[in-house]
């Protein structure tokens, strides 16, 4: 295999060069979850979501953490809602952009908790990291890598997770579902094709992905980049996708999230 970056768009130009590509199995895309959320933000797309795309099968699953530096009162989930309710002004969160899954997770906790939070978009990277080291903000929703050295070192300390279960590399830390039950929040990344892939293409590369998921290497591998293996079937990918671009539209029109028009 050869990788072949295509960078751009939070992913965009990857989805758009891989739905025009020949169905011969030989170009494919790591498709993220940050997929659905653009089909749900973006008002025009150069690419239909769904049908432009042959959903192969996931890889991996990361949960985000919520963060706060040491020194704030808020310790647990139950008390984050009761300090946000009470508190005159909204608790402030940063994220690195508008729509990307850090922010839309947050938006989804503060819309389930009936809570009002503040987002301070940032220009990612280590942005957030730095400013819950400076108490700039009090919150943070960032996948494990960018945490996880600073809340082991003490930095940081963690709330809660916002995956289905406990994350692996922090087991003492509850996810946020278990006060609010419903919740469930995890970014993806998983193997798709253009449109009108050969099933027999289909069924050989899901194997392949399925048998690498499961090797010993690959799950030390993508534990140590802060991911947990998942697999999945063809029909399992396509339907998360699709029912993520489901929830993620209802939240943006719910909560008032400005799309972006197709200039952007």
């Amino acid at each position: 295999m050869i990788v072949e970056p295509k960078p751009g768009a939070g992913g965009r130009v990857a989805a758009g060069f891989t739905a025009r590509a020949p169905a011969d199995g030989y170009t494919l895309f790591m498709l993220p979850g940050g997929h659905a959320a653009a089909a749900a933000l973006h008002e025009q797309l150069p690419y239909h979501s769904i049908d432009d795309f042959t959903f192969i099968g996931l890889v991996t699953q990361i949960p985000f953490v919520v963060a706060t530096y040491p020194e704030h009162p808020v310790k647990t989930v139950p008390q984050l809602i009761a300090a946000a309710k009470s508190s005159s002004e909204p608790m402030i969160y940063a994220t690195s952009g508008v729509g990307t899954g850090q922010h839309l997770s947050a938006e989804l906790f503060a819309a389930m908790a009936n809570v009002k939070l503040k987002h301070l978009p940032s220009k990612g990277g280590t942005a957030v990291p730095t400013m819950l080291l400076g108490k700039h903000i009090e919150l943070g929703f960032e996948p494990p890598p960018t945490l996880l050295e600073l809340l082991k070192d003490g930095q940081l300390r963690a709330i809660a997770t916002t995956g289905p279960t406990r994350f692996f590399a922090l087991p003492d830390v509850p996810t946020i579902g278990e006060t609010i039950p419903g919740y469930e929040v995890t970014s993806y990344f998983g193997l798709a094709g253009p449109p009108n892939l050969p099933a027999d293409v289909v069924k050989r590369l899901n194997a392949a992905t399925v048998a690498m998921v499961k090797e010993p290497q690959t799950i030390e591998r993508l534990r140590v980049l802060g991911s947990a293996p998942l697999s999945s079937t063809p029909r399992g990918f396509k339907e998360r996708v699709a029912a993520d671009i489901t929830r993620w539209t209802k939240l943006v029109t719910d909560v008032g999230i400005k799309r972006f028009d197709a200039k952007q």
